[in-house]
């Protein structure tokens, strides 16, 4: 039977001890439910993160519409390690393109012009060694005359061979496949990956990033990317990175071969940043770079998930500007443009050669 009132000390009486127990068990409740609650919604923003960093990647499928008219990979097999969670080491080669495409209103805004359809503004193979801590990435002029081969359409049906057009038009043809296929039969060479992103899409890791630091040689005043840098070291956030990617007549000869300069110390000073930037410690900027990247980011199907992406990137964890090399297609302009270029053999083809 249940004792109530005071004791002799003016206490409550044991009575009133279950009543104070209870009291502590509803909120131990409350505060259990709450707790709970908040798992459940954390779960449920992660959950949705993770589907729309998912869902942002668009894909095709190089393989597929390729088929086995290929070079054969030269990818190398790892050792088997005895976890089943051992990330992968074989050496790969991707090719990364840069897309000037107008398409939306931040490409337009950050193109600028009234230029219709896209083509590869940027085009670098690049080749992680076996092991994935050393990298060596190949530019290839846009300008460049190369045999470009026949090449599926996704409406059907094929194009024609066509012999000294620029390199860039096979992008601008036939997409993605088009543009694997013909750096394929330029270096001979079997492209593993394929990633592309945009204008904006390259803006927003920058900015994501926290911008990156860049040295020129030479000032800049380029009235086609809106850019004028004195010579010297410069912090740049997306938009003047960008500015910095495309600048092409703003220096030296304004040939193609002075922007892939410019390009391949970007390609360094993000290299530096990604390093110089500890992510895993601000899941904020994670989201905010992961975004980015996914947003405008067009990949084979092999890339085309959040988790191939990050295990591609765990991969890399080794690779740093010191390890990794930049390098430019040997060229000499072409006999039949001086405007224009032409792989310079026997050096092009040793080169390519030593990625196999």
């Amino acid at each position: 039977m249940a004792v109530t009132g005071l004791g002799a000390n003016g206490r409550a009486a044991d009575g009133d001890f279950g009543g104070r127990a209870g009291r502590r068990s509803t909120a131990l409740k409350a505060a259990g439910l709450v707790f709970a609650g908040a798992l459940v919604l954390g779960a449920a923003a992660v959950g949705w993160a993770y589907w729309h960093l998912n869902h942002n990647i668009k894909s095709v499928d190089i393989d597929s519409a390729l088929g086995d008219d290929r070079p054969l990979s030269g990818r190398t097999t790892p050792v088997p390690s005895a976890s089943a969670s051992a990330l992968p080491t074989g050496s790969l080669n991707i090719l990364v393109l840069g897309s000037d495409s107008r398409t939306g209103e931040e490409n337009q805004k950050l193109g600028g012009g009234s230029s219709t359809g896209a083509r590869s503004d940027t085009a670098m193979v690049v080749h992680i060694d076996a092991g994935r801590t050393g990298a060596t990435v190949v530019s290839i002029p846009r300008d460049t005359l190369v045999t470009r081969p026949s090449c599926p359409l996704p409406s059907g049906g094929s194009t024609e061979v066509a012999y000294g057009t620029m390199f860039n038009s096979a992008y601008a043809l036939g997409g993605p496949v088009c543009a694997v296929k013909t750096v394929e039969s330029l270096t001979n060479v079997r492209m593993d990956h394929y990633i592309e992103i945009d204008f904006s899409g390259f803006a927003k890791l920058v900015d994501a990033l926290g911008g990156v630091t860049v040295t020129t040689d030479e000032d800049i005043d380029d009235e086609d990317s809106h850019l004028t840098l004195k010579a010297g070291t410069h912090h740049l956030d997306g938009t003047r990175a960008l500015a910095l990617a495309r600048t092409r007549h703003g220096i030296g000869n304004g040939s193609d071969l002075g922007r892939i300069g410019l390009q391949q110390k970007l390609v360094t000073a993000l290299l530096d940043q990604i390093s110089a930037t500890d992510l895993l410690t601000d899941p904020a900027r994670l989201y905010r770079v992961a975004d980015a990247v996914t947003g405008s980011l067009t990949t084979d199907t092999g890339l085309d998930s959040l988790g191939e992406l990050t295990g591609l990137g765990q991969s890399l964890q080794g690779l740093a500007s010191d390890t990794v090399r930049t390098v430019t297609m040997p060229v000499v302009p072409a006999p039949s443009d001086p405007n224009r270029v032409v792989a310079q053999e026997p050096e092009a083809g040793e080169l390519w050669e030593s990625l196999r």
